[in-house]
Protein backbone atom coordinates (compact mmCIF):
# COMPACT_ATOMS: atom_id res chain seq x y z
CA UNK A 1 0.00 0.00 0.00
CA UNK A 2 1.14 3.50 -1.03
CA UNK A 3 1.63 6.14 1.61
CA UNK A 4 -1.08 8.00 -0.12
CA UNK A 5 -3.32 5.39 0.39
CA UNK A 6 -2.60 5.83 3.74
CA UNK A 7 -4.03 9.32 3.49
CA UNK A 8 -5.56 10.73 6.34
CA UNK A 9 -5.75 7.00 8.16
CA UNK A 10 -3.27 7.74 10.42
CA UNK A 11 -2.44 11.86 10.30
CA UNK A 12 0.45 12.05 12.07
CA UNK A 13 2.14 8.62 12.22
CA UNK A 14 5.82 9.03 11.38
CA UNK A 15 5.42 5.95 9.31
CA UNK A 16 2.41 7.25 6.99
CA UNK A 17 1.74 10.40 4.79
CA UNK A 18 2.16 12.60 7.49
CA UNK A 19 0.46 16.45 6.84
CA UNK A 20 3.45 19.39 6.70
CA UNK A 21 3.42 22.16 9.09
CA UNK A 22 4.41 25.72 8.74
CA UNK A 23 8.21 26.65 8.43
CA UNK A 24 10.16 29.88 7.67
CA UNK A 25 13.44 29.61 6.39
CA UNK A 26 14.75 28.83 2.52
CA UNK A 27 14.75 25.43 1.90
CA UNK A 28 16.19 25.14 -1.47
CA UNK A 29 19.32 23.29 -2.25
CA UNK A 30 20.75 26.01 -4.75
CA UNK A 31 21.97 29.23 -3.15
CA UNK A 32 23.46 32.63 -4.76
CA UNK A 33 26.88 32.22 -4.93
CA UNK A 34 27.95 34.80 -2.79
CA UNK A 35 31.62 35.39 -4.63
CA UNK A 36 29.28 36.12 -8.30
CA UNK A 37 30.50 37.80 -11.01
CA UNK A 38 28.50 37.53 -14.44
CA UNK A 39 30.91 38.82 -16.69
CA UNK A 40 33.95 35.81 -14.97
CA UNK A 41 31.04 33.37 -15.65
CA UNK A 42 30.47 34.46 -18.65
CA UNK A 43 33.71 33.97 -19.80
CA UNK A 44 34.14 30.73 -18.08
CA UNK A 45 31.38 29.14 -19.73
CA UNK A 46 32.50 30.55 -23.41
CA UNK A 47 35.63 29.22 -22.70
CA UNK A 48 33.96 25.44 -21.96
CA UNK A 49 31.83 26.04 -25.27
CA UNK A 50 34.79 26.68 -27.54
CA UNK A 51 36.74 24.12 -25.81
CA UNK A 52 37.39 21.17 -28.10
CA UNK A 53 34.87 18.11 -26.90
CA UNK A 54 33.24 20.80 -24.61
CA UNK A 55 34.09 21.04 -20.97
CA UNK A 56 30.89 19.89 -19.25
CA UNK A 57 32.05 19.56 -16.44
CA UNK A 58 33.13 23.84 -16.26
CA UNK A 59 29.75 24.42 -17.65
CA UNK A 60 27.90 22.18 -14.22
CA UNK A 61 30.25 24.32 -12.12
CA UNK A 62 28.69 27.34 -12.77
CA UNK A 63 25.10 26.93 -14.45
CA UNK A 64 24.63 24.68 -11.54
CA UNK A 65 25.86 26.56 -8.96
CA UNK A 66 24.55 29.98 -8.98
CA UNK A 67 20.57 30.91 -7.96
CA UNK A 68 18.11 31.68 -10.93
CA UNK A 69 18.52 35.42 -10.71
CA UNK A 70 22.38 34.68 -11.53
CA UNK A 71 21.79 33.02 -14.08
CA UNK A 72 19.67 35.42 -16.07
CA UNK A 73 22.62 38.09 -15.62
CA UNK A 74 25.34 35.29 -16.90
CA UNK A 75 22.77 35.35 -19.87
CA UNK A 76 22.89 39.05 -20.26
CA UNK A 77 27.04 39.40 -20.04
CA UNK A 78 27.50 36.52 -21.81
CA UNK A 79 25.06 38.31 -25.15
CA UNK A 80 26.76 41.31 -24.54
CA UNK A 81 30.25 39.93 -24.71
CA UNK A 82 29.94 37.27 -27.40
CA UNK A 83 27.07 38.54 -29.15
CA UNK A 84 25.80 35.69 -28.88
CA UNK A 85 22.41 33.83 -26.83
CA UNK A 86 23.87 31.63 -24.14
CA UNK A 87 20.55 29.44 -24.43
CA UNK A 88 21.68 28.79 -28.16
CA UNK A 89 25.44 28.43 -27.72
CA UNK A 90 25.04 25.75 -24.78
CA UNK A 91 21.90 24.09 -26.91
CA UNK A 92 24.44 23.22 -30.32
CA UNK A 93 27.17 22.42 -27.51
CA UNK A 94 25.46 20.23 -25.41
CA UNK A 95 23.09 17.32 -25.59
CA UNK A 96 20.49 14.64 -24.35
CA UNK A 97 19.51 14.73 -21.02
CA UNK A 98 22.55 17.25 -19.52
CA UNK A 99 20.83 19.73 -22.47
CA UNK A 100 17.69 19.52 -21.43
CA UNK A 101 18.84 20.46 -17.61
CA UNK A 102 20.65 23.16 -18.28
CA UNK A 103 18.53 24.71 -20.82
CA UNK A 104 15.62 24.23 -18.04
CA UNK A 105 17.95 26.17 -15.66
CA UNK A 106 18.86 29.12 -17.70
CA UNK A 107 14.72 29.74 -17.91
CA UNK A 108 13.15 31.97 -15.20
CA UNK A 109 11.05 29.90 -13.69
CA UNK A 110 7.48 31.35 -14.56
CA UNK A 111 8.89 30.49 -18.55
CA UNK A 112 10.34 27.06 -17.48
CA UNK A 113 6.73 25.94 -16.10
CA UNK A 114 5.14 27.68 -19.39
CA UNK A 115 7.25 25.65 -21.66
CA UNK A 116 6.66 22.56 -19.76
CA UNK A 117 2.85 23.10 -20.09
CA UNK A 118 2.89 23.98 -23.82
CA UNK A 119 4.91 21.03 -24.29
CA UNK A 120 2.54 18.72 -22.42
CA UNK A 121 -0.39 20.13 -25.00
CA UNK A 122 2.00 20.17 -28.06
CA UNK A 123 3.05 16.69 -30.25
CA UNK A 124 1.86 13.64 -29.67
CA UNK A 125 -1.09 13.28 -27.00
CA UNK A 126 -1.37 15.78 -24.22
CA UNK A 127 0.57 15.19 -20.68
CA UNK A 128 -2.80 15.56 -18.59
CA UNK A 129 -0.79 14.66 -15.56
CA UNK A 130 2.08 17.50 -16.09
CA UNK A 131 -0.81 19.96 -16.52
CA UNK A 132 -2.45 19.06 -13.27
CA UNK A 133 0.63 18.68 -11.35
CA UNK A 134 2.10 22.33 -12.31
CA UNK A 135 -1.56 24.30 -12.01
CA UNK A 136 -2.48 22.20 -8.69
CA UNK A 137 0.86 22.69 -6.50
CA UNK A 138 2.09 26.55 -7.76
CA UNK A 139 0.86 29.43 -5.88
CA UNK A 140 -1.47 32.21 -7.30
CA UNK A 141 1.95 34.65 -8.23
CA UNK A 142 3.72 31.70 -9.71
CA UNK A 143 0.68 30.76 -11.72
CA UNK A 144 0.36 34.55 -13.08
CA UNK A 145 3.27 34.85 -13.85
CA UNK A 146 3.53 31.40 -15.84
CA UNK A 147 0.56 32.92 -18.02
CA UNK A 148 2.07 36.07 -18.69
CA UNK A 149 5.23 34.14 -20.05
CA UNK A 150 3.15 31.74 -21.53
CA UNK A 151 1.26 34.76 -23.70
CA UNK A 152 4.97 36.46 -24.17
CA UNK A 153 6.62 33.26 -25.97
CA UNK A 154 3.58 31.65 -27.71
CA UNK A 155 1.50 34.61 -28.65
CA UNK A 156 -1.44 32.43 -27.39
CA UNK A 157 -2.99 32.36 -23.57
CA UNK A 158 -2.64 29.20 -21.60
CA UNK A 159 -6.31 29.08 -21.27
CA UNK A 160 -6.92 28.72 -24.86
CA UNK A 161 -4.31 25.99 -25.27
CA UNK A 162 -6.08 24.31 -22.29
CA UNK A 163 -9.78 24.43 -23.97
CA UNK A 164 -8.26 23.18 -27.05
CA UNK A 165 -6.66 20.25 -25.84
CA UNK A 166 -8.31 19.58 -22.55
CA UNK A 167 -12.11 18.88 -22.04
CA UNK A 168 -15.01 17.84 -19.53
CA UNK A 169 -14.50 18.00 -15.55
CA UNK A 170 -10.68 18.04 -16.52
CA UNK A 171 -10.85 21.27 -17.88
CA UNK A 172 -12.80 22.84 -15.99
CA UNK A 173 -10.55 22.30 -13.07
CA UNK A 174 -7.80 23.13 -14.79
CA UNK A 175 -9.02 26.47 -15.94
CA UNK A 176 -10.78 27.15 -12.48
CA UNK A 177 -6.71 27.01 -11.17
CA UNK A 178 -5.53 29.02 -13.97
CA UNK A 179 -8.03 32.34 -12.57
CA UNK A 180 -5.04 31.94 -9.97
CA UNK A 181 -7.62 33.16 -7.30
CA UNK A 182 -7.18 30.50 -4.70
CA UNK A 183 -7.63 31.56 -1.10
CA UNK A 184 -4.19 31.92 -0.14
CA UNK A 185 -5.08 32.61 3.96
CA UNK A 186 -3.40 30.82 6.65
CA UNK A 187 -6.42 31.43 8.85
CA UNK A 188 -8.83 28.59 8.83
CA UNK A 189 -12.83 29.13 9.16
CA UNK A 190 -13.61 25.56 11.28
CA UNK A 191 -17.46 26.31 10.71
CA UNK A 192 -16.84 26.11 6.66
CA UNK A 193 -14.66 23.05 7.44
CA UNK A 194 -17.44 21.08 8.63
CA UNK A 195 -19.62 22.34 6.15
CA UNK A 196 -17.43 21.87 3.25
CA UNK A 197 -16.69 18.38 4.30
CA UNK A 198 -20.29 17.52 4.72
CA UNK A 199 -20.55 18.69 1.11
CA UNK A 200 -17.94 16.54 -0.28
CA UNK A 201 -19.37 13.83 1.34
CA UNK A 202 -22.70 13.95 0.18
CA UNK A 203 -21.48 15.28 -3.15
CA UNK A 204 -19.97 12.39 -3.73
CA UNK A 205 -19.89 8.74 -1.32
CA UNK A 206 -23.21 9.35 -0.04
CA UNK A 207 -24.88 9.19 -3.19
CA UNK A 208 -25.41 7.13 -6.46
CA UNK A 209 -22.80 9.31 -8.82
CA UNK A 210 -20.48 12.32 -8.00
CA UNK A 211 -21.43 15.96 -7.79
CA UNK A 212 -18.18 16.71 -9.65
CA UNK A 213 -19.01 20.87 -9.14
CA UNK A 214 -18.74 20.39 -5.76
CA UNK A 215 -15.70 18.76 -5.52
CA UNK A 216 -14.07 21.42 -7.94
CA UNK A 217 -15.27 24.40 -6.13
CA UNK A 218 -14.05 23.42 -3.23
CA UNK A 219 -10.74 21.71 -3.90
CA UNK A 220 -10.06 24.53 -6.42
CA UNK A 221 -10.81 27.95 -3.96
CA UNK A 222 -10.33 26.91 -0.44
CA UNK A 223 -6.39 27.61 0.89
CA UNK A 224 -4.65 24.40 1.33
CA UNK A 225 -4.63 25.13 5.25
CA UNK A 226 -8.33 24.96 5.12
CA UNK A 227 -8.50 22.16 2.56
CA UNK A 228 -6.05 19.79 5.54
CA UNK A 229 -8.95 21.11 8.20
CA UNK A 230 -11.82 19.77 5.44
CA UNK A 231 -10.14 16.32 4.94
CA UNK A 232 -9.85 16.09 8.66
CA UNK A 233 -13.15 16.74 9.17
CA UNK A 234 -14.17 14.80 6.01
CA UNK A 235 -13.36 11.66 8.53
CA UNK A 236 -16.64 12.15 10.45
CA UNK A 237 -18.78 11.49 7.88
CA UNK A 238 -16.50 8.43 5.89
CA UNK A 239 -13.95 5.69 7.95
CA UNK A 240 -12.43 5.77 4.24
CA UNK A 241 -11.35 9.23 4.45
CA UNK A 242 -11.32 11.73 1.66
CA UNK A 243 -8.52 10.36 -0.65
CA UNK A 244 -9.98 6.59 -0.81
CA UNK A 245 -13.58 7.64 -1.40
CA UNK A 246 -12.19 10.34 -4.28
CA UNK A 247 -10.03 6.84 -5.75
CA UNK A 248 -13.28 5.08 -5.56
CA UNK A 249 -15.79 7.75 -7.17
CA UNK A 250 -13.66 9.48 -10.31
CA UNK A 251 -11.16 7.94 -12.58
CA UNK A 252 -8.93 9.20 -15.02
CA UNK A 253 -7.01 12.36 -15.70
CA UNK A 254 -10.12 13.80 -13.54
CA UNK A 255 -9.09 11.55 -10.56
CA UNK A 256 -5.60 12.45 -11.02
CA UNK A 257 -6.06 16.29 -11.05
CA UNK A 258 -8.32 15.72 -7.44
CA UNK A 259 -6.13 13.60 -6.25
CA UNK A 260 -2.93 16.05 -6.81
CA UNK A 261 -5.10 18.92 -5.15
CA UNK A 262 -5.66 16.73 -2.23
CA UNK A 263 -1.84 15.39 -1.85
CA UNK A 264 -0.54 18.79 -2.72
CA UNK A 265 -2.72 20.88 -0.13
CA UNK A 266 -1.73 18.20 2.84
CA UNK A 267 2.31 17.37 2.11
CA UNK A 268 3.80 18.81 -1.14
CA UNK A 269 7.03 17.56 -0.40
CA UNK A 270 5.62 14.15 -0.05
CA UNK A 271 3.92 14.70 -3.17
CA UNK A 272 6.72 15.36 -4.97
CA UNK A 273 8.31 12.77 -3.26
CA UNK A 274 5.79 10.16 -4.64
CA UNK A 275 6.44 11.21 -8.26
CA UNK A 276 10.10 11.41 -7.95
CA UNK A 277 9.82 7.76 -6.62
CA UNK A 278 7.50 6.79 -9.51
CA UNK A 279 9.70 8.55 -12.40
CA UNK A 280 12.83 5.90 -11.18
CA UNK A 281 10.88 2.81 -10.27
CA UNK A 282 10.52 -0.29 -12.46
CA UNK A 283 11.88 -0.41 -16.28
CA UNK A 284 12.98 3.04 -17.32
CA UNK A 285 12.93 6.03 -15.61
CA UNK A 286 10.95 9.24 -16.80
CA UNK A 287 13.41 11.70 -17.18
CA UNK A 288 10.93 14.55 -18.16
CA UNK A 289 9.89 14.48 -14.68
CA UNK A 290 12.52 13.90 -12.63
CA UNK A 291 14.27 16.93 -14.28
CA UNK A 292 11.10 19.14 -14.08
CA UNK A 293 10.84 18.50 -10.44
CA UNK A 294 14.24 18.95 -9.44
CA UNK A 295 14.94 21.79 -11.43
CA UNK A 296 11.51 23.45 -10.44
CA UNK A 297 11.75 22.81 -6.46
CA UNK A 298 15.72 23.59 -6.61
CA UNK A 299 14.92 26.66 -5.01
CA UNK A 300 11.78 26.36 -3.19
CA UNK A 301 11.42 23.21 -0.95
CA UNK A 302 13.67 20.25 -2.63
CA UNK A 303 15.46 19.98 0.76
CA UNK A 304 11.95 19.54 2.27
CA UNK A 305 11.28 16.97 -0.89
CA UNK A 306 14.55 14.87 0.04
CA UNK A 307 13.64 14.39 3.74
CA UNK A 308 10.15 13.43 2.59
CA UNK A 309 11.79 11.05 0.09
CA UNK A 310 14.36 9.19 2.63
CA UNK A 311 11.39 8.80 5.11
CA UNK A 312 8.73 7.67 2.69
CA UNK A 313 11.67 4.90 0.54
CA UNK A 314 14.28 4.51 3.09
CA UNK A 315 17.08 5.79 0.70
CA UNK A 316 18.15 9.09 -0.36
CA UNK A 317 17.21 10.86 -3.08
CA UNK A 318 21.19 11.03 -4.49
CA UNK A 319 21.09 7.52 -3.89
CA UNK A 320 18.29 6.87 -6.19
CA UNK A 321 19.24 9.50 -8.98
CA UNK A 322 22.70 7.85 -9.15
CA UNK A 323 21.24 4.19 -9.49
CA UNK A 324 18.76 5.34 -12.11
CA UNK A 325 21.11 7.75 -14.09
CA UNK A 326 24.82 8.48 -15.58
CA UNK A 327 27.34 10.55 -16.96
CA UNK A 328 27.06 14.23 -16.96
CA UNK A 329 23.13 14.17 -16.24
CA UNK A 330 24.11 12.27 -13.48
CA UNK A 331 26.45 14.79 -12.05
CA UNK A 332 24.61 17.87 -12.44
CA UNK A 333 21.56 16.70 -10.78
CA UNK A 334 23.48 15.59 -7.78
CA UNK A 335 24.97 19.03 -8.10
CA UNK A 336 20.97 20.23 -7.92
CA UNK A 337 20.34 18.34 -4.95
CA UNK A 338 23.25 19.61 -3.12
CA UNK A 339 25.39 17.26 -0.60
CA UNK A 340 23.82 13.85 1.26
Amino acid sequence: MSFFQKLFQHVTDDKGFKGTTVETGYFGTVKADPNFNAQNDAEKLKKAIETKGVDEAAIIEVIAKRSNAQRQQIKAAYQQSAGKSLADELKKALKSHLEDVVLALLMTPPEYDAFEMRKAMKGLGTKENVLSEILGTRTNKEITAMKISFKEVYRETLEEDIKHDVSGNLETVLLSLCKATRNEDRKIDDGLAKSDAKALFEAGKNRIGTVCSVLIDILTSRSEAQLCKIFQYYGQFSKDGLAKDLQSELSGHFEDCMMTLVKAAWNKPAYFAEKLQHAMKGFGTNDDTLIRIIVSRSEIDLLKIMQEYKRMYGKTLQEAVQNETKGDYQKILLVLCGSQ
